[in-house]
């Protein structure tokens, strides 16, 4: 059976699984939606403690350690991660040598997606954000939903996935032919080696596109024609719900639509016509106030920055499409919306408060981490902090990840940080899959580049010989403009949130 070909079966219940890097988000996300359909699971990973070991635990699951052992007469299908090889791991190697069907995490997901109204958030930014806050909404609606995110939210009970009591076990036919399923399938799906390409749309948001991942899409033509692909996958007169605000995603959707000239083009943003134009209201009270003109009241969001009200309207979009797919009327639904907006909080990552203390002489500091790793993130996310949080001094901690993103990107990341009072910056954190010595850029070509940008930049080569200094920052006297304390940021997709952890400690 060649690769493509597989697929798992539509009734789990039952069905042994073995999942060789389980501690993976999007891994442990799917380990959670087959273990609810009544799969049986296990799994193998490294031993290093992730926060996905909770998700697997609360099912009752340990991860094992690698090992041709793991693999047993019972184990009748194998998802396993791109990190790891069908040659190379041991687990895999011998599922091989015994013919056991192995699919990659996107083929098992692009399998399942098959089965269900499957709609795809994609995107460089906002992918987690936008599915968090479509499933919160989702969570409010009389609708079988699942939603499957890349990090666990807040509003899905601290776990990466949410299914509605309403979802059936069975799907009602398969996606592709156009028919309506009985369940509805939102998950986020990643552009990183098209792998979002097993993926079985009907409807797709597509919140940005810029140049991004340059060890596998070298240039901006690259990444946007992945894309293009994507929404060319959606069936005759699906709906492309993109941002009319984002350049790249305006590009994409010009080129596809002369390719696929029935795709349904749905704009949201502040630049759109029709029923998601957004209005940006008052910052008040710790709250991003906001209205879509297909609704005559405001809608509120407890997150900073106007990029998580973009996402927000992105994913009001997609809940009113669906809401019309399935006969019936989004204004009916108002206020469901607007509950399931408040509700959202976030997630592991994505703006999240860790931790809130005084300091010896008073000041009143909120810690911080976030997972911003391109320029574009960085700056938006950054600019909603200091928006929302207008009374407190703004620090941020960044380490930047991969060699080949802060090469490409070096100029745009060292004008990324205006909207900090202080920055502090590190090494790079380098990827697996780059070879350092490919590169003649460090963690200190960036301080030196950020430096000609900002007033206030440090360098500190290892993370936490950072600590005392932020401690005694922290310590200081604000400024008399910040009479509320501090903001400490750790952001950056490296292991800097250790930072925010010990300055809590």
């Amino acid at each position: 059976m060649s690769t493509s070909e597989l697929s798992l079966p539509e009734n789990l219940s039952g069905v042994h699984i073995h999942f060789v890097g389980i501690k993976g988000t999007g891994m442990a996300a799917l380990v959670e939606i087959l273990f609810h359909k009544g799969a049986v699971i296990s799994g193998s990973d490294v031993s290093e403690r992730f926060y996905t070991d909770e998700i697997i635990e609360k099912l009752g699951l340990k991860a094992l350690p690698f090992g041709a052992e793991n693999i047993t007469d019972d184990i009748q299908y194998v998802i396993y991660s791109s990190a790891y090889k069908l040659d190379k791991n041991p687990d895999l190697i011998e599922a091989v040598k015994r013919g056991i069907p192995c699919l990659l995490y996107t083929q098992a997901l692009g399998s399942y997606s098959s089965r269900a109204y499957s709609c795809g958030i994609c995107g460089v930014h906002g992918k987690t954000s936008t599915t968090g806050l479509t499933g919160t909404i989702l969570k409010e609606i009389d609708l079988p939903s699942q939603i499957l995110a890349g990090s666990i939210i807040n509003s899905f009970g601290n776990t990466c996935t949410y299914t509605s009591p309403l979802v059936k076990d069975a799907g009602a036919g398969a996606g592709g032919s156009g028919a309506l399923c009985s369940n509805i399938f939102v998950a986020e799906t990643c552009e990183y080696q098209r792998h979002f390409m097993s993926f079985c749309p009907q409807k797709i948001i597509l919140t940005s596109v810029e140049p991004d991942h340059q060890d596998y899409y070298p240039t901006y033509e690259d990444i946007r024609q992945a894309f293009v692909d994507y929404l060319c996958k959606l069936p005759e007169g699906g709906d492309v719900i993109y941002c009319a605000d984002d350049k790249g995603a305006c590009d994409t959707v010009s080129i596809a639509s002369k390719l696929r000239s029935d795709l349904n083009l749905i704009p949201y943003g502040t630049e759109a016509t029709g029923e998601y134009k957004l209005t940006f209201g008052k910052v008040e009270n710790e709250r991003n106030n906001f209205s879509l003109s297909l609704f005559d009241k405001e809608f509120a969001l407890k997150m900073p920055g106007r990029h998580e009200v973009m996402d927000a309207a992105a994913a009001v979009a997609l809940v009113c499409q669906i809401l019309k797919t399935f006969g019936k009327n989004p204004k009916d639904y108002a206020e469901n919306i607007l509950k399931g907006l408040l509700n959202f909080t976030g997630g592991k990552r994505r703006s999240e408060i860790i931790g809130r203390f005084k300091t010896k002489s008073g000041n009143d500091v909120i810690v911080i981490d976030d997972y911003g790793h391109h320029p574009t993130a960085v700056k938006t996310t950054l600019a909603g902090f200091r928006d929302f949080y207008k009374g407190r001094k703004l620090i941020v901690d960044f380490m930047s990840h991969t060699y080949s993103r802060t090469q490409a990107l070096l100029k745009e990341f060292a004008a990324s940080f205006e909207s900090a009072d202080e920055v502090i910056l590190h090494k790079i954190y380098a990827s697996a899959r780059e070879n350092i010595a490919d590169f003649n850029i460090t963690g200190r070509t960036l301080f030196e580049e950020t430096q000609k940008n900002h007033p206030c930049v440090h360098y500190f080569e290892e993370i936490l010989d950072a600590k005392d200094f932020v401690l005694s920052e922290l310590e200081k006297a604000p400024e008399e403009k910040y009479p509320d304390g501090y903001v400490f940021v750790t952001m950056g997709a490296g292991d800097n949130w250790k930072l925010g952890k010990e300055i809590l400690k």
